[in-house]
């Protein structure tokens, strides 16, 4: 969930003001540098939520020592439906999201734990802190995990989440979107990242969206709507590949 707190300083900078620093900061930008920023001043928390001094090396073992543990028989197929997990229906636009964790030599990566958590189709989350006045669904609770299949797959149905207001700045709005987890062989491998859907008007106001520089990496992290995935009277569909490495890897968020 993208922090809805900030100073009543940063709270008070217009969209114009929040428009005329990204476009400054994008006339700046040159080839060969990577593809975010990680202090980006238009996102206004950003200094607070990346790191500012050297990484330490972690003892994979020790770190298992002291970290949550899963297996493939501890996760429920039914946690990759979030809309069966309550007593009723949730509401909003139900959806499929399905498509594969890739290497960056485009092989699958297999068996790979995928969680998500997003807002509800209002725009909420489920969490104590987010209180904007939009309704709490009961029958939605956001969060889902599956595995990934030999050939590096995942899917999960759910429902489009809304877009919601957060306090970088005066009405500021973040895109529609829905946060991925993945794990690799040990949890001192975790790759965070968001998925948007096309065609968002709030992506160009969004200074979390523009804090990545290359349009194309952008681009990246847009799914593509899909009819072949999509269910006569049931659901739509969308697909989104993830890539893990290489020059055309899916964006982190701590890259950011």
């Amino acid at each position: 969930m993208t922090n809805l707190l900030a100073s009543s300083d940063t709270a008070h900078s217009t969209q114009a003001e929040i428009d005329a620093e990204m476009a400054a900061v994008a006339a700046t930008a040159v080839d060969g540098e990577p593809a975010t920023r990680l202090d980006y001043p238009p996102y206004r928390s950003s200094l607070l939520r990346h790191p500012t001094k050297a990484l330490h090396p972690a003892d994979p073992e020790g770190i298992e020592l002291w970290t949550p543990v899963f297996g493939e028989h501890t996760i429920d197929p039914v946690e990759a439906d979030l809309t069966v997990q309550h007593s009723g229906e949730p509401l909003g636009e139900r959806m499929k999201v399905t498509g594969r964790v890739l290497d960056g030599d485009g092989r699958p990566v297999r068996h790979q734990l995928v969680e998500i958590w997003q807002a509800n189709a209002a725009g909420r989350y489920l969490h104590q802190k987010d209180q904007h006045p939009a309704p709490i669904d009961p029958n939605f609770s956001g969060l889902g995990r599956c595995l990934t299949d030999g050939e590096g797959r995942y899917t999960f149905t759910t429902i489009k989440p809304g877009p919601y207001p957060w306090r970088n700045h005066r009405n500021a709005w973040r895109p529609a979107h829905i946060h991925f987890s993945l794990f690799g062989d040990d949890f001192t491998q975790r790759l965070v990242t968001q998925m948007y859907f096309p065609g968002d008007p709030l992506f160009s106001l969004d200074p979390i969206y523009q804090s990545i520089l290359d349009p194309r990496a952008r681009e990246r992290l847009v799914a593509t709507y899909d009819h072949g995935v999509t269910e006569a009277e049931w659901c739509t569909g969308y697909r989104w590949d993830i890539v893990l490495t290489g020059s055309h890897r899916t964006p982190r968020e701590d890259d950011r």
